[in-house]
């Protein structure tokens, strides 16, 4: 089995966008270790509706819309890292964090814990809107610190030349490309599903309330952004 982590500088930056993106194109299996709000669609149902891939259940599935350790407190709940090794799939394996990369898990683990521990390769998923230049390379600093092996950046929005050179320049790290802003991913913008995966949720449920399509329109700037070949490289390594 082969693993890459997904990772941001922040929340609400396009991260799953992007792993549904990166799933489709690697034709891999996606996991989310703990997802914290179920008012809307989860970070899994978003990912098997746009990429139509496998989705594995998450380790955690927690109410409140918070950092996992106090949506996990608010249930009387304590996150267990030792239970959110990366499953064992065939083929490759997308795993995506929470938030940034230093949410804590409980009140002694931070997911950077968890990223060092699985030894995996991480891309880091970026804004270009201001401020991202120091939330950028203090994530990139975090991350090397911890030892993980980091395959690039990847930015979300719309295009910021210099900044995005600036963050690569100091960061010295990979510039794996700028995935644009895509709106309305809804689903009426999904396509018939061509890649033959089964929209798996929690406790074996199958997809069946879920449109069975994925974007095209996500996947077109995906294929024209994305330096796919890099990714390819370190999954493979």
């Amino acid at each position: 089995m082969s693993a890459i982590v997904v990772t941001g500088t922040d929340t609400g930056i396009g991260k799953t966008v992007f792993s549904a993106g990166l799933t489709a194109a690697l034709r891999a299996n996606y996991w989310k270790p703990v997802q914290s709000g179920l008012e809307e669609e989860t970070d899994s149902q978003v990912v098997a509706r746009l990429s139509g891939r496998p989705v594995l259940p998450e380790g955690y599935l927690l109410q409140l819309p918070a950092s996992p350790h106090l949506s996990a407190e608010a249930e009387g709940v304590e996150i267990d890292p030792d239970t959110l090794d990366l499953p064992k799939v065939d083929g490759v394996l997308v795993a995506e964090g929470a938030g940034g990369v230093m949410v804590p898990l409980n009140r002694e683990v931070l997911y950077l814990d968890l990223f060092a521990r699985w030894r995996a390769p991480v891309i880091l998923c970026a804004r270009t809107q201001l401020g991202t230049i120091n939330h950028t390379l203090l994530s990139l600093q975090a991350l090397r610190g911890a030892g993980c092996d980091v395959v690039g950046v990847v930015f979300i929005g719309e295009a910021e030349a210099q900044v995005e050179e600036t963050i690569c320049q100091f960061g010295k790290i990979t510039h794996l490309g700028r995935l644009p802003m895509i709106k309305g991913l809804n689903n009426a913008m999904l396509a018939p599903d061509l890649g033959g995966g089964q929209n798996a949720f929690p406790g074996g449920r199958l997809g069946a309330d879920q449109p069975s399509g994925r974007s095209e329109e996500l996947f077109e700037a995906f294929a024209a952004h994305i330096d796919l070949d890099t990714i390819k490289k370190a999954i493979q390594s």
